[in-house]
C-alpha cells in the first residue's frame, strides 16, 4: 500500500524538478511512511511513498524491468502476483525482487495493456513506458484504490492518488465544480470522473489512461457482462450455488492473507465481517486479531454481536468506545478526505483504523456485502415501491406521516416509514436513489442562491447526466434487484464507501483489504439470479444460508444496523457551536452559494427536534470547512 504520484510533460526533452516532485510526495506522507522512492528522466517524474507489506526489504518503488525501459509506480495489492510471477518466468523474464509491483512492469512488457486482464487486486499505478514515451494511469475493477489526475492547459499531466498531491504542482487552479456540488449535496459523494475541483478528475473504475502526448485516451478494461455471465451459471442449482459460493468467497480471504507483515480483521459482529473471521479462522490465521468500535449510546451499540463472534473465533480482541468528541477530530478528517464527503460513518472508520494499526499492518474487512449481496433497505423498498397502490397511498400520506417530529432511536418503524415515504414523492427515474438522497431537486431548489441555481439548472436533471445515464442503460440488460445492486458497485461502492475506507485506514498508514470485492466473486454474484439475494423482502438470502456452514444463526439472523454514528444528537451537543459558527447567515450570505434564510430554518428545526435534519446539515457543515480549508480565496 502507497500513495504515488507524478506528471509528464508534451515534450520528452523536458527534465522534470525532483523539489516539485519531492513537495508532492510529502502529501502522501501517511499513505507511505516507511520509504520514498523518485524516477526522474526527461518527460516523466515518478514519485511513491511506500507502505512496506511486500518485500519489505526488497520493494523499494517505483520498480522497472531488466533494461529500465518500463519504470512502475503502484499503490495496492497483485494478490495473484506468484503465480504471475511463474508464468512470467517460464517465459524468459528476470525479477531482481519479491515485489507484486515488479510482476505489473514485466506483465506490461510481456502482454502491453492486455496485462490488467490477469491481475486479482486492488491497484492504481502509473506506468512509464520508455521506447513508446508513453505513461499509463490503471484503476482496479472495483476503485478500491483511487487515482486523480489533471491535464493543464500547457499539456502537462498531473497525477496523484490524492488530491492534494495534485494541489501541491505549480499553478493549480483551485476553482469550484458547481455540477460536482450539486451531484455531493444530492448523494453526499461525488460519483467518478467529478472531483469537487473543476478540472481535476477522478479516474473511473476498471480504467486506463493513455497518455501520448498530445493524445489522451481513457477506456474501459472490465465490466461485468450479464449474457457470458448467466451461460456460466444457468445449469448451477441452488445447491451448487452455495457450494461455489463458499468456496469463492474462501479463496478470496485466502489471497488476502498474504503478507510480511502482521494482519488482522476489522469485526462488527455483522455477516460481512464476521463471514471474513470466520473464514481467517478456518484458513489458520494466527493470531487472529479484531478490533471493533461502539457507542455509548445503546441503540447505535453493536459490540455484542462482535463479542459473540470474537468469541466463536477465538481471535484476540479488542474494543473501542466512541464519545462525541468528533470536534477535535472533524478538521482532521476532512484534510484527509481533499474534497466533501458526507458519510459520517468516516469518525469510527477512522478510530478503528486507528486502533488496529496500533497492532497490523494490513486490516481485512467486510466493505461490498451490502452492494453484492443486497443488504440494504432500499432494495426493499424498491421492491415496495413496485406495486402501484403502495406508491400511490405512500405519495398521499406522506405529508402527514413527515409532518411528525422522528424519534431519537436509530431506526424504528416510524423512522422508517418516514423514509420510505418521502422517498415515494421522488421521481422514478432516481431509480433507488430516492431512498438514499436527502437533498432533493426541490429542496436543492430552495437552498441554491438565484445566481447560482440559473448556472446549475443548465446540467439538467441529475438522471439525465453522466454518467448516471449510461449507468441507466447498462443496467437494462440484468434482472431487476441486480439491476439495483449493479447501480451501487457503479457509483455508491466506489465512491462512497471505498473512499471512506481507503482515505481514513491510509491516514492510519494501514492497508485495509476487502475479500468480498474480489472481481471474480463479483462476477460469480452477479450471474446469479437476483431472487436469490432479495427473496421476497429477505436481504443476502442466499449469502446467508450460505454462511449457515460457518457462522452461529444469531449472528445471520440478527438486524442489520450499519455502521453509523448518532450524528443528528452529535449536532444538537457536542458539534452544535460548530455547526453554528459554520453556517451562520452572514457567512452564508457573503459566500453567494445557498439562500441564508433556508439553512437557518434546517438549523432552528433540527435544533428544536422538530426536524431531523442531520444529513442536510452535515453535507452542508463537511462543505463550509472543505471550503474555508481549500477555497479560501474562492
Amino acid at each position: 500500500m502507497c500513495g504515488l504520484c507524478g506528471f509528464a510533460f508534451t515534450s520528452a526533452s523536458r527534465q522534470p524538478d525532483q523539489a516539485i516532485l519531492k513537495e508532492m510526495a510529502n502529501t502522501l506522507i501517511h499513505r507511505g511512511p516507511d520509504d520514498e522512492g523518485y524516477f526522474c528522466q526527461p518527460g516523466i517524474g515518478l514519485a511513491v511513498r511506500r507502505l512496506s507489506i511486500i518485500d519489505v526489504r526488497g520493494g523499494h518503488q517505483p520498480l522497472s524491468n531488466e533494461d529500465g525501459t518500463i519504470w512502475v509506480a503502484q499503490n495496492g495489492e497483485i494478490y495473484n502476483f506468484l503465480e504471475l510471477r511463474a508464468e512470467l518466468e517460464k517465459r524468459g523474464h528476470v525479477f531482481r525482487t519479491r515485489s507484486d509491483t515488479e510482476v505489473i512492469a514485466h506483465s506490461y512488457e510481456e502482454w502491453g495493456l492486455n496485462c490488467l486482464e490477469q491481475f486479482r487486486g486492488m491497484f492504481a499505478f502509473a506506468l512509464w513506458d520508455d521506447k513508446k514515451k508513453r505513461l499509463i494511469l490503471a484503476r482496479d475493477r472495483i476503485g478500491v484504490k483511487p487515482l486523480y489526475y489533471t491535464l493543464l492547459p500547457d499539456g502537462t499531466l498531473v497525477f496523484g492518488s490524492e488530491i492534494k498531491a495534485i494541489l501541491a504542482y505549480p499553478g493549480i487552479l483551485r476553482e469550484l465544480d458547481l455540477e460536482a456540488l450539486d451531484f455531493y449535496l444530492t448523494f453526499e459523494y461525488i460519483p467518478a470522473p467529478y472531483s469537487i475541483f473543476k478540472g481535476i478528475k477522478k479516474l473511473p473504475a476498471a480504467h486506463w489512461l493513455l497518455y501520448a502526448p498530445p493524445k489522451l485516451m481513457i477506456n474501459r478494461y472490465w465490466q461485468l457482462d450479464p449474457k457470458k455471465l448467466k451461460e456460466e451459471t444457468k445449469f448451477l442449482t441452488l445447491d451448487q450455488a452455495m457450494d461455489e459460493l463458499y468456496e469463492k468467497l474462501r479463496e478470496s480471504v485466502q489471497l488476502r492473507l498474504i503478507s510480511d507483515v502482521p494482519l488482522g480483521a476489522f469485526l462488527s459482529g455483522g455477516i460481512d465481517s464476521s463471514t471474513i473471521v470466520g473464514f481467517m479462522r478456518e484458513l489458520g490465521a494466527d493470531p487472529l486479531r479484531t478490533f471493533s468500535i461502539g457507542f455509548k449510546e445503546s441503540t447505535y451499540n453493536e459490540l455484542d454481536y462482535a463479542r459473540l463472534t470474537a468469541a466463536r473465533f477465538h481471535t484476540q480482541h479488542e474494543e473501542f468506545i466512541l464519545e462525541p468528541k468528533a470536534l477535535d477530530l472533524t478538521e482532521k478528517l476532512l484534510y484527509h478526505l481533499d474534497e466533501p464527503l458526507a458519510d459520517s460513518s468516516i469518525f469510527p472508520t477512522y478510530l478503528v483504523s486507528a486502533m488496529a494499526r496500533s497492532q497490523v499492518t494490513v486490516a481485512l474487512s467486510g466493505d461490498g456485502g451490502d452492494e453484492l449481496f443486497g443488504g440494504y433497505e432500499h432494495y426493499q423498498a424498491q421492491k415496495l415501491a413496485q406495486w402501484p397502490l403502495i406508491e400511490k397511498i405512500g405519495r398521499l400520506i406522506s405529508p402527514l406521516i413527515n409532518y411528525f417530529p422522528p424519534t431519537e432511536k436509530k431506526k424504528g418503524f416510524w423512522n422508517k416509514l418516514q423514509r420510505f415515504t418521502l422517498g415515494l414523492t421522488s421521481p422514478p427515474e432516481l431509480r433507488h436513489f430516492r431512498w438514499m438522497m436527502f437533498w432533493r431537486e426541490r429542496e436543492k431548489g430552495f437552498l441554491y442562491s438565484e445566481a447560482i441555481k440559473k448556472e446549475i439548472n443548465q446540467f439538467g436533471p441529475i438522471w439525465t447526466r453522466e454518467p448516471l445515464k449510461s449507468i441507466f442503460e447498462e443496467m437494462t440488460c440484468f434482472d431487476p434487484l441486480t439491476a439495483e445492486l449493479y447501480l451501487d458497485l457503479k457509483t455508491y461502492l466506489p465512491d462512497d464507501i471505498m473512499v471512506k475506507v481507503d482515505r481514513m485506514s491510509m491516514a492510519t498508514s494501514l492497508e485495509a483489504r476487502e475479500p468480498l470485492l474480489d472481481h471474480r466473486l463479483v462476477e460469480f454474484v452477479f450471474a446469479l439470479p437476483g431472487e436469490w439475494k432479495v427473496r421476497g423482502l429477505k436481504t443476502k438470502w442466499i449469502f446467508k444460508k450460505t454462511m449457515e456452514r460457518l457462522l452461529p444463526k444469531k449472528i445471520i439472523y440478527r438486524p442489520k444496523e450499519g455502521f453509523s454514528i448518532p450524528i443528528k444528537l452529535w449536532l444538537r451537543q457536542e458539534l452544535r457551536s460548530l455547526l453554528l459558527d459554520e453556517l451562520n447567515e452572514e457567512k452564508i450570505r457573503r459566500e453567494g452559494l445557498f439562500s441564508p434564510q433556508v439553512v437557518k430554518k434546517l438549523i432552528d428545526d433540527h435544533l428544536a427536534g422538530r426536524k431531523n435534519y442531520s444529513h442536510q446539515l452535515w453535507t452542508l457543515l463537511v462543505f463550509e470547512m472543505w471550503q474555508e480549508k481549500y477555497l479560501v480565496n474562492r
